[in-house]
């Protein structure tokens, strides 16, 4: 157990990593720690798109597609293409991506936000589980990540919803990690 518990302690948010692939077994062994997540009454909505060479094209222009209608007004067009490069390139800083979606459960004891807390935790397994296999990892959000473009790329539903992105690649980087002490963030009762 200490072993596990060490692994938490030391798992960091990794964005700089190589271009390296990640072979299919690993990716399936962190698909499958993902799956484990807890979920109230087992309902597991989570969805995994797993993005690959040429597969990240697709993420790279909806990045590119959504920056172009929230930032480009007023830019000259030599700006909308650098603009477009850039957002383009976003998708590309890992060899392995994985969008995670939340397809929640439309039955009337189901709460909404108890599926997109399912969802956080199988994240949450899946950034483990690569720490685990020696690899960095970070999970990515931001406004893109809500955009009604994302989810139309991913064929989302209405209620569905996009609830992160995590890059995934081998990186040599250690990074120290601040944390506020526990007893400032814990009250006992008794």
């Amino acid at each position: 157990m200490n072993e596990f518990l060490e692994l938490i302690r030391t798992r960091r948010t990794i964005g700089k990593v190589t271009d390296e692939p990640v072979p299919r077994e690993d990716i399936e062994k962190i698909l499958e720690a993902g799956n484990w997540a807890p979920s109230h009454y087992n309902t597991q909505p989570w969805k995994y798109f797993v993005l690959t060479g040429d597969g990240r094209k697709k993420l790279g222009e909806a990045y590119a597609k959504i920056a172009l209608l929230e930032k480009s007004e007023g830019l000259s067009e030599e700006e909308k293409a650098a603009l477009y490069e850039k957002s383009m390139n976003k998708a590309f800083r890992a060899p392995l991506v994985i969008a995670v979606a939340c397809l929640p459960h439309e039955d009337e004891y189901v709460i909404g936000s108890e599926e997109f807390a399912a969802v956080a935790a199988s994240i949450q397994n899946m950034l483990l589980a690569a720490h685990a296999l020696g690899y960095g990892a970070i999970w990515r959000t931001g406004a893109a990540s809500y955009h009604p473009v994302m989810k139309e790329v991913f064929g989302l539903g209405e209620k569905d919803g996009l609830v992160g992105l995590v890059y995934i690649g081998r990186s040599n980087m250690v990074r120290e990690s601040r944390r506020v002490s526990i007893e400032k963030k814990t009250e006992w009762w008794s």
